[in-house]
């Protein structure tokens, strides 16, 4: 097993570009945790053969916790599940939470590495996102956590409307500056139901420009690998022996449990997720119920799985386990599908494994979506 997911659905406000599942109310805080903790429990039939490798907070914020809670939910994971001696334990957080104290006793709990919400330096990108913290809180907050935590993490949005090449450079620069070992960086994306879209539409805020952000994205690229890191997943990029297992274990394909409303898990032949609703899950639970949607994975749904994944990552899609675990008609499909960008030098094969090219990693979730196996029956 690759780990437990857990899922804080608490931010003290909405980011104008964020469309995952969280409320800004604390009202019912406590009461989630014991939900948390109750289907934790719950779950654990389902794993009772596999060992827990990596425990992930996310979010929501999960740095809205109290220490107590997070301990909580720790040692419920080890009195129900079989943990490995020494297992990556991440809490995602937002700068203006991490204070020296709440640091100093993240670190005595178990949490061995922090994922941080930067996504910005500037003021005005901040401010664009409506991001709770600001650009003082960003750096401090870094200077603390290097103090305490060896292994760190920190998001950057690229693509931000007005946001010149050189205040890209400069953004990157200033994070490895703390001498970061991970860095995880997104193009900003306008979602459907966001206040950024809403934005956009009545002309307060510019449209991102995809040639923009394809800008943005080699220039992070080539700083990031010049300084020592491999861009080992589209959007993540580690020093050596600093990838995020938790994440390199959903893209290669380990079974993992989500715990918590929108939660999502995968045991390798099936999907589930929890509903998206905070009031809806904690009844649920008070019921002894899991509140969740099953799919069975069909052949293809795996294949397809197995192709956006795999080519997001330096571990490409193996051409010998396509041949092995799905046959012939799929490997003759993938091999016809995968010339035309061949040809274009946006994929290749090397060691009978099918990758991006450099030119290609841009254009990686297109690509992706054109090998697809669309069943005809």
């Amino acid at each position: 097993m690759s780990g437990i997911y857990i899922h804080i659905p608490f931010c003290k406000q909405a980011c104008h570009y964020c469309d995952f599942h969280f409320s800004t109310s604390m009202k019912k805080k406590d009461e989630m945790v014991l939900a948390l903790a109750k289907e934790i429990v719950m779950r654990k039939r389902e794993f009772k053969d596999e060992v827990v490798e990596t425990i992930y907070f996310g979010g929501g914020t999960p740095s809205t916790l109290q220490i107590s809670d997070c301990r909580f939910l720790i040692d419920e994971v080890y009195k129900n599940y079989k943990v490995v001696e020494n297992p990556e334990i991440t809490l995602e957080a937002n700068p203006d939470d991490l204070s020296e104290d709440y640091l100093i006793e993240l670190s005595k709990i178990g949490i061995n590495r922090l994922s941080i919400g930067i996504q910005s330096f500037f003021e005005e990108d901040l401010v664009m996102m409506n991001r709770a913290h600001n650009s003082g809180e960003a750096k401090k907050c870094l200077e603390l956590a290097t103090k305490y935590f060896d292994n760190i993490s920190l998001d950057l949005i690229y693509g931000i409307p007005g946001m010149s090449n050189e205040k890209w450079q400069q953004n990157i620069e200033t994070a490895l500056s703390f001498g970061i070992s991970h860095i995880s960086s997104y193009a900003l994306t306008v979602e459907p139901k966001t206040a950024l879209n809403k934005l956009i539409q009545t002309g307060k805020i510019a449209q991102p420009k995809d040639e923009v952000a394809e800008a943005h994205f080699q220039i992070l690229v080539e700083t990031l690998e010049k300084n020592g890191f491999v861009h080992y997943e589209l959007s993540n990029f580690g020093k050596e022996n600093y990838f995020s297992k938790n994440n390199s274990a959903y893209w290669l394909g380990k079974k993992y449990v989500g715990i918590g409303p929108s939660a999502h898990s995968y045991d390798g032949i099936s999907r589930s997720w929890n509903v998206s609703n905070n009031s809806i899950y904690l009844k649920s639970l008070e019921e002894n119920k899991l509140p969740n949607d099953i799919e069975i994975l069909s052949k293809t749904d795996r294949y397809n799985e197995y192709i956006m994944t795999g080519l997001r990552t330096i571990w490409g899609v193996s051409l010998d386990r396509i041949e092995k675990e799905f046959g012939n008609e799929y490997l003759d499909y993938l091999q016809k599908q995968a010339q035309k960008f061949m040809r274009d030098e946006l994929l290749f094969v090397e060691n009978n494994i099918l990758k991006t090219t450099q030119k290609g990693k841009f254009l990686t979730d297109g690509i992706a979506s054109d090998l697809f196996f669309i069943n005809s029956k």
